[in-house]
């Protein structure tokens, strides 16, 4: 809270830190503003997002959903290990680069200096991706985002929700009482996987316990992957995209890039007629 001077009137203030912004997660990498807008320039994936792969696709075979699934896995790990809780895993936070590697994106939710034992209490997220501890108004940590994970990896495998309603109420009653239905042609390990992460009590949920990413890492699910080669990126995506360049735009809905035309033209406009007025 603070108080301008000239007015006396009481503001709230929002505070990013600056080093949890710029420097651990990477996300600002520039900024700056217009008359009408206030712009930050981050990195740019061009492979899309999970979600506009899946509705293509419709499901994942358990080869894809397991790759992107680890990725996820080691992401969130990083950003536990740097004490931040992510808290709005979903599909449409999951980007493509353009060699097929995930990027996560969207961190205005994330809460810092959590760690395994740290609790918070905001009421944040996307409805159909919230924990159960979350729903219940209860003190929350870091296994919120294992609820999230398996919420996505879920999805992935049977191209569903796990609870779905249309109306709020009833769809926090699934989250909180209901059971998950899973398709017949699953493994047994994708099945426990789920299963594991969408445990209600987090305490009891896969990667809810001290060790973190790593008990999730061990599952049998991703008993073949070899973490450090992912790690490195040394193992091939199980899907490339087909872009051309880094500048391919071809994944992305044709209405963004509209509007981006429209604040560069206004821009320029802005700061030409501002050139002139100063000649």
């Amino acid at each position: 809270m603070s108080r301008e001077h000239r007015t006396r009137r009481l503001y709230a203030v929002k505070i990013l830190k600056k080093e949890v912004i710029v420097q651990k997660v990477k996300i600002l990498m520039y900024s700056f503003q217009t008359p009408l807008y206030l712009c930050f320039v981050m990195e740019f994936a061009n492979g899309g997002e999970i979600f506009f792969h899946l509705q293509q696709n419709r499901i994942f075979s358990e080869e894809r959903s397991m790759f992107y699934g680890a990725e996820i896995v080691l992401a969130l790990g990083y950003l536990h290990e740097e004490c931040i809780v992510y808290r709005d895993m979903k599909l449409e936070n999951l980007l493509l680069d353009k060699d097929g590697h995930i990027k996560i994106a969207d961190f205005g939710l994330c809460k810092e200096d959590i760690s395994y034992g740290d609790r918070t209490r905001t009421f944040c997220g996307t409805p159909e991706y919230l924990a159960p501890e979350v729903l219940e108004d209860n003190d929350y940590g870091r296994s919120v985002d294992w609820w999230g994970v398996g919420v996505v990896m879920y999805e992935m495998l049977s191209g569903r929700l796990p609870f779905y309603s249309k109306d709020h109420e009833k769809l926090f009653e699934l989250i909180l009482t209901g059971s998950i239905k899973f398709p017949s042609k699953l493994s047994i390990e994708a099945r426990h996987l789920v299963g594991s992460l969408l445990v209600k009590n987090p305490n009891e949920r896969l990667g809810g316990g001290p060790d973190d990413a790593k008990d999730v890492m061990a599952h049998p699910f991703f008993a073949s992957v070899d973490w450090e080669k992912l790690y490195r990126k040394e193992i091939p995506p199980p899907f490339k995209p087909d872009v051309t360049s880094d500048t391919d735009t071809s994944y992305f809905d044709k209405v963004f890039f509209l509007i981006f035309r429209f604040l560069t033209v206004f821009a320029l406009l802005y700061f030409s007629l501002n050139s002139l007025s100063d000649c």
